[in-house]
């Protein structure tokens, strides 16, 4: 992969993408829109949607860093049986795991102490949890997918998988929050 490390050629890698990508946030704020009414009815889920989407845009980014430094140690394949991608992808479900739950918990006693919650705390609990988990399997799959293509269009990965991966996420993560919610709530 031919890298210039000038303005000018990060600019022009990265300008495209970080448009198109505006043009997609706006879509998460278009559809954050639609769910005002359940969001004002309970106040937990009010406090949910901006930790679950920088949580999971954030394990997104993190797996992203992971398998673009093996990008430019030459160690990631995108092969099948590739250990590295497996790793990685383990370890991104178990955080997800691990940290969504807290964040259920957290945001819970936040509402609580604040504002009153509506919703049971394992209501919470299990909402943050199960959106966590489906966001981890997807930021796997955009972060791979974000970075085989920077590959194939010999795009520097640090310059453009992780805003890809965090604003897919984010518009991901409104969807599939408000689709566990319907299923939970």
């Amino acid at each position: 992969m031919p890298t210039s490390w000038t303005v000018r050629a990060i600019t022009r890698a990265t300008l495209p993408v970080l448009l198109a990508l505006t043009v997609v946030e706006i879509g998460s704020g278009l559809v954050l829109g639609s769910f005002e009414s359940e969001l004002l009815r309970y106040p937990s889920l009010l406090a949910l949607v901006p930790v679950i989407i920088g949580t999971a845009g954030n394990l997104g980014s993190i797996l992203a860093a992971r398998l673009s430094t093996a990008f430019h140690l030459g160690t990631l394949s995108f092969e099948r049986g590739d250990e590295l991608l497996a790793g990685n992808a383990v370890a991104t479900v178990a955080l997800s795991v691990t940290v969504f739950p807290v964040v259920g918990a957290g945001t819970w006693v936040l509402t609580r102490a604040t504002a009153g919650t509506q919703l049971e705390f394992a209501t919470v609990v299990a909402v943050a949890l199960a959106s966590g988990v489906v966001l981890a399997f997807v930021a796997i799959a955009v972060t791979l997918v974000a970075t085989y293509a920077a590959y194939r269009l010999e795009l520097d990965p640090d310059d453009v998988v992780i805003p890809v991966v965090t604003n897919v996420c984010d518009v991901l993560g409104v969807i599939v929050l408000f689709a566990v919610v319907q299923m939970l709530v």
